[in-house]
């Protein structure tokens, strides 16, 4: 098969879909990868670093696309990228299409193969492909919310860890899933004052036997989310439907009630943002404030560590990339029920039903489409 991997155009985005490692292990396999110039330096990967694992390297991105049988990226493609695709070809990256109705109706018309990362599953109930950076954006939350917090950046000048004689800060996380579990270690390890909130009491159960001395834990009832979210100085959104869009859990009308100056980061902004007033935002222009409440909405947070991320993501993706290749998409899904959850788009059918729900499009069961 031949692969490509285009650098990625969304802004501040310094991620690259594969590495040199993944690359050699493709030619390994013997498939032909093509590589657009430059597309790794954000990373600190060469040219030179993915001719000598095997790869070609081409000028261009209409190069990539119009070679490629398989497109390899991070982020969804931008409309500039989703001209370029076609029926026949797949896309393999993240998509999160339930709160972008563009890019959807894009891919649906290219008739393109789409396999999200976000929605491939595992034995164990998990999203093997969103976890790294789930583990990335959770552990940079705290650090980007202290910084928000800081007073030059509108933010309440309260630092997370205190001082001797001052109480330490107190952070809200929503969620206790993957997001959440790292935002509170790291933020526990910065000092703060935690409390991680979840509607699953056996994931609470799981938290507090394992972290019960750094951060406490409550029942996430609409009345507990507003009373404790009143009390904190810092707010990590990490709330996650797979697939679907995320709940607005924070409405404008409830930031009236929290501390001025307080701050919120929203890590599930990439499927909507769980809270009211959250839009995505750049890391060239990260927050912005509403009603007194500072916002940190980055879409791609990750892609500020993109070394990390990208080595992180490559270790994930590799061995799915490497099926899809070998076996063609089809027969590659036809055995594996965890990859099949991850199509979402194939000759212009939607097949995924939780972004059907969120847009109001008809969908097929991702099965179907393999006899289309």
């Amino acid at each position: 098969m031949k692969i490509g991997c285009p650098k990625e155009i969304k802004p501040q985005e310094f991620r690259v879909g594969m590495t040199p490692d993944a690359v050699k292990e493709a030619v390994g396999h013997g498939h032909q990868v093509v590589i657009e110039t430059r597309a790794g330096a954000g990373a600190g990967f060469s040219d030179d670093d993915y001719i000598a694992a095997g790869a070609t390297i081409l000028g261009t991105a209409e190069e990539v696309f119009a070679l490629a049988e398989m497109i390899v990226k991070v982020k969804e493609p931008q409309a500039v990228e989703r001209k370029r695709l076609r029926e026949g070809q797949v896309l393999f990256t993240y998509l999160h299409l339930a709160p972008d109705p563009d890019q959807t109706r894009d891919l649906l018309e290219s008739g393109v193969t789409a396999i999200a990362y976000e929605t491939v599953t595992d034995d164990r109930g998990g999203l093997p492909l969103l976890a790294p950076m789930s583990e990335v954006a959770g552990r940079l939350a705290p650090q980007v919310g202290a910084w928000t917090l800081q007073k030059a950046n509108g933010g309440r000048g309260v630092l997370l860890g205190g001082v001797p004689g001052v109480l330490p800060g107190k952070v809200l996380v929503i969620g206790g899933g993957v997001v959440g579990t790292h935002a509170a270690k790291i933020a526990a390890g910065m000092g703060a004052d935690v409390t991680v909130i979840d509607r699953s009491v056996h994931r609470l159960r799981y938290l507090d036997d394992v972290f019960g001395r750094d951060f406490k834990n409550a029942y996430a009832s609409a009345a507990n989310t507003i009373a404790l979210a009143r009390e904190a100085d810092l707010i990590i959104g990490a709330v996650l439907i797979p697939g679907a869009a995320a709940p607005k859990l924070i409405s404008r009308a409830q930031l009236k009630e929290l501390k001025p100056g307080a701050a919120l980061v929203d890590v599930a902004i990439d499927q909507g943002g769980c809270f009211e007033t959250s839009r995505a935002t750049t890391h060239q222009d990260p927050i912005y404030e509403v009603d007194g409440i500072m916002h940190y909405c980055v879409a791609n947070m990750p892609g500020a560590v993109a070394r990390t991320s990208t080595q992180a993501l490559g270790n994930a993706t590799m061995p799915f990339m490497l099926a899809l290749a070998d076996k063609g998409w089809k027969r590659a899904c036809a055995e594996d029920k965890h990859l099949l959850n991850g199509l979402n788009t194939h000759k212009g059918k939607l097949t995924y039903a939780a972004v059907g729900t969120a847009l109001g499009l008809p969908t097929i069961p991702a099965a179907e489409a393999l006899a289309l």
